[in-house]
This record gives C-alpha cells, structure tokens and sequence, in this order.
C-alpha cells in the first residue's frame, strides 16, 4: 500500500511521525504528518522533512531560507522551538540542503496518531506484551 502512495506523493515515506519537541507548537511529539513531494516544496515557510547523509532518522523542519532556484536551490532549516538553524544537524561539510536531500513537504497531520510508534521504539518490552496480549486474546476468542 506505501509503495502505491510513494508513486503519488513522489515521497519515499509519505507517512512519518514527530519524534521531538522541535517544532512545537505546530507540531507536537507523537503526531502523524503526511508528506508530498511532487514537486519538492522549496519556499520559506514550508515544512519539510528531511535525511541527512550516513543519519538514519528523518528530521521535520522549517525552510527559513533559500537560496537560488531550481535544481541549484540551496536551503536552510530550522525547528520552530529551536534557538539555532540546523547546519549543526547537516552532514560534515554541507552548510544547505538541496532539493534531493527533502523527502517530502508536509500538507497534512493526525496529532498524536504516531505515539504508539514511540513508545514501541523506546520500551521494546513493551511488543513483546502487546504481541503477547493479542495471542492471549485470539486464544480466548476462540470458540
């Protein structure tokens, strides 16, 4: 179903989840944000969410700046509750982003939705009790 959704949104991950306080108030941790990507949103005040190089978690940002246009656009980030811009986040040696570097532009969100991915990820314990919890209950239903 992703794969289909990434054809139309031009995004590698149409769907990702706010795992920081960066960017509140606008976003808050735990909320699901769809992405597009088709074209790549590239003017200040959008937000994106961006990969940095050899960085395995996306980051969900505000443009705060561009530079040039089209395939030269150069870009800065920054978090809306951040004090600074991100070039401390940016890959060694990249003070800008460019357009291949955005996974997507975010045009919708479901708040909070995307919490349950946080807790999964940061009380691994807690799978084993769910998937436990469920297999006890497709016993129990059984009849």
């Amino acid at each position: 179903m992703w794969k289909g959704l990434s054809v139309i949104t031009a995004s590698p991950s149409p769907i990702v989840v706010v795992l920081s306080g960066s960017m509140e108030p606008a976003f808050q941790r735990g909320d699901l944000l769809f992405l597009w990507n088709n074209p790549a949103p590239d003017h200040v005040g959008s937000v994106v969410v961006y990969e940095v190089k050899d960085k395995p978690i996306p980051i969900v940002h505000r443009i705060v700046r561009k530079f040039g246009t089209g395939p030269d656009t150069k870009l800065l980030t920054k978090g809306d509750n951040n004090n600074a811009d991100d070039t401390e986040l940016f890959a060694k040696g990249q003070d800008y982003l460019g357009p291949d570097d955005i996974i997507g532009g975010v045009v919708g969100y479901i708040p909070f939705v995307g919490y349950v991915t946080i807790l999964l990820s940061e009380y691994p314990w807690l799978k084993t009790a769910m998937l436990g919890l469920m297999g006890l209950l497709v016993i129990l239903q059984r009849e």
